[in-house]
């Protein structure tokens, strides 16, 4: 195959992105080209960047400046993605000799694209970014919008967002939410339970606003109902990214009701200061979050929540964040992810007054982070001695407390309570089979993961989110590299 026919794609960012980059990748394929592991091998360079927070921008930018720095004659570099689709001329100018810009609203086109890059005549970059905000199904352009990793796989279940926040870019990247039909969605939960996955994440900006511009009332809670129904044979549903305030009884009931529902929710609520989330412009309603999870905790057993929040925001005072702090010890979140204030041009916080020092979230992130490790080692404990079904991802070395090896290799697994690549680790002795779902009891704790052994003896049915067992603690710690 000739290199012109040949792509590099580098996809940068969150696990939307990921999955934006493979509908991307499959378009190129089913038009006949193919993609390739490094850039030296192919002539089409695509960096699917990031636009949500400075780190992200600047990552995108040196990424696409090393690639356009080493392009050779024949080569062409182009951006994708959330930074094109908000700061296209921008990252032209910050990036001499990028050839084309296409943002998120139209990447089905990118075939197109490249077509229109090979055939121009002048050497100004190209633009491709559309207003209007799109998504497709499965059966639009041949192309399923997922991104199986291992026995797990992300599915996009819409696009976009029309939340109000103040700190947030997100509506000017993506546009407003666009739900994907429903069938659509199914056909694709099929395809995944075909292939042997074992466990299916739901994203998309906002989960729980699924369906709402179908028409839909508690479009959710009906779309999981139809995926147990679709794909029994998918062990883990796992739902993330809901917004505060759309969790409702219907949709707790449905969580409880269906063993494939991980008892897992992930919601980002951002603040624990009325104040400061109507600033936020997020909801403030601080009792209807006490009130939430009292509830889902007493109809789902073994609840684990996941929450993020924002540490610095423009006038956060010491009593702000000091209520944030008892908000946190108050509802013993499982599992936090703490930002500290991040700029973003045209938003509306970024002309708000009192912007917090740097030195000020930085001492505030610690603070937080500090309360929740240790939130976070105790409720690791109370798992000693009791029995997880985990799924099993790969094999590391042990290493004792010098970082010295072991000589001793472990398997790497999650349990119901770890989301992929931004929760912890089930650390087992041995090799368990990858892309199984296997028995593990539970022998010590650090604050991220937990450690385990093979369950050899145990008559259990594995049942995702189900404790069994009790045991005595045991705090002995492998670390792995």
């Amino acid at each position: 195959m000739a290199r012109k026919d040949r792509y590099f794609l580098l996809s940068l960012g969150c696990s939307k992105n990921t999955v934006d980059s493979e509908s991307m990748a499959q378009v190129l394929n089913q038009s006949g080209m193919r993609g390739v592991g490094s850039p030296d091998a192919a002539e089409v360079l695509i960096v699917n960047t990031c636009g949500f927070i400075d780190t992200a921008k600047q990552e995108s930018i040196d990424t696409l400046r090393d690639l356009v720095a080493g392009k050779r004659s024949g080569q062409m570099v182009i951006a994708a993605g959330c930074l094109s689709q908000r700061y296209g001329e921008q990252v032209v100018a910050q990036v001499p000799g990028l050839d084309g810009v296409i943002g998120t609203r139209r990447w089905m086109d990118i075939f197109d694209f490249i077509t229109r890059l090979h055939t121009r005549r002048h050497p100004e970059p190209l633009y491709h970014l559309p207003t209007e905000a799109t998504v497709v199904g499965s059966d639009e352009h041949g192309v399923m919008r997922v991104s199986a990793q291992g026995a797990s796989a992300y599915l996009k279940i819409a696009d976009g967002c029309r939340r109000p926040c103040a700190f947030c870019a997100i509506p000017k990247i993506k546009g407003t939410a666009v739900s994907r039909p429903v069938d659509s969605i199914l056909r694709e939960a099929v395809a995944l339970q075909e292939r042997g996955v074992k466990e299916l994440i739901l994203i998309a900006q906002d989960t729980s606003d699924y369906g709402y511009d179908l028409g839909m009332k508690e479009g959710t809670a009906q779309l999981l109902d139809a995926l147990v129904d679709a794909a029994p044979g998918i062990p883990w549903i796992r739902l993330m990214y809901a917004y505060p305030g759309y969790v409702t009884p219907r949709l707790i009931e449905t969580m409880a009701k269906h063993e494939q529902i991980l008892p897992y929710l992930d919601m980002p609520l951002q603040h624990g200061s009325r104040s400061t989330l109507l600033r936020m412009r997020r909801p403030a309603k601080i009792e209807w979050v006490y009130d939430t999870l009292a509830n889902m905790r007493r109809v789902i057993p073994n609840l684990a929540v996941r929450t993020t929040f924002i540490v610095g925001y423009p006038g956060e005072t010491d009593a702000e964040f000091d209520q944030l702090l008892g908000f946190v010890r108050d509802l013993q979140f499982d599992r936090v992810g703490a930002f500290k204030y991040s700029f973003e041009d045209g938003t509306p916080s970024a002309d708000q007054a009192n912007h917090v020092p740097t030195e000020v979230k930085e001492a505030r992130w610690s603070a937080l982070m500090e309360l929740q490790q240790g939130i976070s080692l105790a409720k690791n404990q109370t798992l000693v001695g009791k029995t997880l079904g985990v799924l099993v991802e790969g094999y590391g070395e042990a290493e004792d407390e010098n970082g010295e090896a072991m000589g001793q290799t472990i398997s790497l697994a999650r349990s119901y309570r770890d989301a992929p690549e931004i929760d912890g680790y089930v650390l087992v002795e041995g090799e368990l089979p990858v892309g199984e779902i296997v028995p593990v009891r539970i022998t010590g704790a650090t604050t991220y993961d937990l450690i385990a052994t093979p369950d050899t003896v145990s008559p259990i049915v594995i049942e995702p989110g189900k404790v069994y067992g009790e045991g005595m603690i045991n705090l002995d710690q492998i670390e792995v590299s």
